[in-house]
């Protein structure tokens, strides 16, 4: 499996899987090997081969069932049109792209002012994560960041000085949850004087904030992540694909 810079080892994982499905070595009704024989193949980690897995879901190639693996599905033959808009496994591509220079780690209580930007209730604890993120050293950061993390998770902070990409994935791995929603807001904001200083424009200057809240499957918020970028330094692109749906009185809903 050759590597093509920006890739991302997920995808790779996908495509030669989605390949080898296409080419029949794995036909429809046949189960695909377990993810630690994935992890030994492709020498990769479980996320990366949930991740890839997860991919194959969204392609309608495979469906994963309690005690019987994941196993490979007829795609359904009619057709729809919908939004598709960026996946969780898409949010990886930003954070893994650019270094996050942190500069605060520590627990806080949220007040007015925070729950205001974040979302959060007042008077809660959350593990907070602040810093820039740049492309190199000698250009101006590209925005500000801010993680805040749920109490129950909080140990993941003693990693990050150690650790590059997003958050959401060591939560994953270290407390055996799954982040299944990513709810995202972007509101246009003006910086204050210290935040457009150390994001190197003039204060006033107009800026996207991107609030984003992530849930696990029991339904809990594990993180909330905000980015603000000056307005300048920041592109948001979406993509619509075709999607397939079952057909009328299959039993199962089109998105």
């Amino acid at each position: 499996m050759t590597t093509t810079a920006g890739d991302h080892r997920y995808l790779q994982v996908a495509r030669t899987l989605r390949k080898e499905i296409v080419d029949g070595v794995y036909p429809v009704g046949s189960q695909l090997p377990t993810e630690h024989e994935l992890c030994e193949r492709f020498a990769v980690s479980r996320y990366t081969v949930r991740e890839a897995l997860r991919r194959l879901r969204d392609d309608n190639l495979v469906a994963s069932r309690p005690r019987a693996g994941t196993l490979v599905v007829p795609r359904p033959s009619t057709n729809a049109y919908a939004h598709d808009v960026v996946s969780i496994d898409d949010l990886l591509a930003f954070a893994q792209g650019a270094r996050f220079d942190i500069e605060t780690n520590a627990m806080i209580t949220v007040d007015d002012a925070l729950a205001e930007v974040t979302d959060l209730g007042p008077g809660t604890e959350w593990l907070a994560v602040g810093g820039y993120r740049r492309a190199d050293d000698d250009t101006a950061p590209i925005c500000r960041t801010e993680y805040y993390i749920h109490r129950s998770f909080a140990a993941v902070g003693r990693m990050l000085q150690r650790h590059s990409g997003p958050i959401f994935p060591l939560i994953e791995d270290l407390f055996g949850v799954s982040i299944i929603e990513v709810h995202q807001e972007i509101s246009a904001v003006v910086l204050p004087v210290e935040l457009a200083r150390r994001l190197d424009v003039e204060a006033g200057t107009a800026a996207l904030r991107m609030r984003r809240r992530y849930t696990t499957s029991d339904g809990e918020v594990a993180q909330v992540t905000v980015n603000t970028h000056p307005s300048s330094r920041f592109r948001h692109a979406m993509t619509m694909r075709r999607v397939r749906t079952a057909p009328p009185g299959s039993g199962r809903e089109a998105p």
